[in-house]
């Protein structure tokens, strides 16, 4: 059994799910908090779970022609202010470089809360012509944003992320890849992370500072609230225009690219935490769990048992395998690796030696079945497959089950005060009812989803024609 007392040191998350969630951060050790307000410090193994979602999504975007750049971190007062909306959206949390050494400088320089700009300077020195594009570029990098609230991975005032930048020569081409990378996104967090999304376009009043159009993957918590959890913007020519970037086309007539930007950040491991953990700490689906198995020796001081142990460890081959070889006691590790949540607990002891067998515990089930040690490798290989499917059809189950109608504010304000969740409501487009039901409920429009529906002919907020059905939640 799984030692207590390390379990009791998490608050119940039904009680106080902020408070669990503060709890399962520090003693899965994914992240310290640092002497800068609002930053933190990745752990090992924190940032083990980011190399995986990096590895991952890396590698998808290779395949789709994308090439890794790294913009410079500072950026200029003057070229953040060419794009008069984009600075608009960012100025409020832009952390400003005033001194080089002891000498003030003669401009202002921001630390990148954004690299539009950066790329837009670049792509107007190096595109002329249409042989230039498309231009897929992509980078790995940090971010700041002088948060005001800020909480472990779901908003810090430093965070990493990967953000593409792309020029295209068509309108037409700027669309394909700004959906392109949405479905990428989508993908990634259903089939790695095991988290169902809602794919849909964002308000004018959500979209990004200086996008035509925002879309967005969507994601539900176990508390209801939503997180968005990967977005994808059109530019259109808007930030050709400002800066200039214009290209010769086949009939050697000028014209301006059409431009996108998209990103996902490391707020995703806050929303693994979130989907998927339990009072007992995480549960991280196998594709980015950087221990799959963790093989835990029953009386390890038995001459046989350390021998078998890492034979096995030997036979697992590729699968992300450790051994707990610490002086500590089985239900003390039993709690320990169940808090990081390993998708597979291997027990291995004389009598299961004697047998030639072991023991395999699931995290996200409890369940323990025996396996015979020979064919160890297809069987464990197996429950994870088993385990990444489950997890994704429970958190399904969870976000069915907490996506609620409502044709009435009054009825919005029942559903997420009582039930929590995604609220479907129609809507009529103006932006005086978006801040209505964002005034009454707390909940802010997170997506017009690309799977409509026809809930009701009247918009939620005011009565008159309905344009849009909405997905509305409060989010984080």
């Amino acid at each position: 059994m799984a030692d207590k007392n390390l379990v009791e040191q998490i608050t119940n998350m039904e009680q106080d799910f902020a408070q669990w969630y503060t709890d399962v951060v520090k003693k899965a050790n994914l992240c310290d908090y640092s002497e800068i307000g609002g930053c933190v410090i990745f752990l090992p193994y924190g940032y083990a779970i980011w190399e995986l979602m990096q590895k991952d999504v890396d590698k998808r975007l290779k395949e789709t022609g994308h090439q890794n750049v790294y913009m410079p971190l500072l950026i200029s007062e003057s070229l953040l202010q060419k794009e008069k909306e984009h600075v608009e959206g960012f100025a409020p949390e832009v952390a400003w470089v005033t001194h080089g050494g002891s000498e003030e400088l003669a401009e202002r320089l921001c630390i990148r809360p954004t690299s539009e700009t950066l790329f837009c300077s670049h792509y107007a020195n190096s595109i002329q012509s249409w042989r230039d594009l498309p231009v897929l570029y992509n980078q790995w990098c940090n971010i700041v944003r002088w948060e005001k609230t800020t909480r472990p991975f779901l908003r810090t005032r430093e965070f990493l992320w990967q953000e593409g930048h792309t020029a295209h020569a068509t309108a037409e081409g700027a669309e394909e890849e700004t959906l392109r990378i949405l479905d990428i996104y989508a993908d990634f967090c259903e089939r790695a992370l095991a988290i169902p999304v809602v794919k849909g376009l964002k308000t004018d009043s959500e979209k990004f500072a200086g996008a035509k159009k925002t879309y967005t993957i969507e994601s539900l918590m176990h508390d209801g609230r939503a997180l968005q959890s990967g977005t994808s913007h059109n530019f259109g020519d808007g930030f050709a225009k400002a800066f200039g970037i214009q290209y010769t086309d086949k009939a050697n007539q000028l014209r301006y690219v059409h431009q996108t930007s998209w990103g996902i950040t490391t707020r995703l491991i806050g929303g693994l935490i979130m989907v998927h953990g339990d009072n007992n700490g995480l549960v991280l689906p196998p594709a980015i769990a950087p221990t799959q198995v963790v093989v835990v020796p029953i009386a390890a001081h038995k001459p046989e048992v350390l021998p078998k142990a890492n034979e096995i460890v030997k036979a697992l081959g590729d699968i992300r395998v450790t051994i707990d070889t610490s002086d500590k006691s089985p239900g003390w590790k039993f709690a320990e690796h169940e808090m990081k949540g390993v998708p597979i607990r291997l027990e291995i002891g004389p009598k299961d030696i004697a047998n030639d067998q072991c023991v395999l515990a699931r995290r996200d089930t409890g369940e323990k079945i025996t396996v015979r040690i020979d064919g160890i490798q297809s069987a464990i290989n197996s429950m994870l497959a088993n385990i990444q499917q489950s997890m994704l059809a429970k958190a399904k189950l969870h976000m069915s089950n907490r996506t609620f109608s409502a044709i009435t504010l009054d009825e919005m304000k029942e559903k997420l005060e009582i039930e929590q969740g995604f609220v479907k409501a129609m809507w009529c487009g103006s932006e005086e009812c978006e801040d209505a039901v964002k005034a009454a409920t707390g909940a802010s429009s997170r997506c017009m989803p690309f799977e409509r529906e026809h809930i009701h002919d009247k918009c939620v907020a005011c009565g008159k024609p309905a344009q849009s059905m909405v997905y509305w939640a409060r989010a984080y």
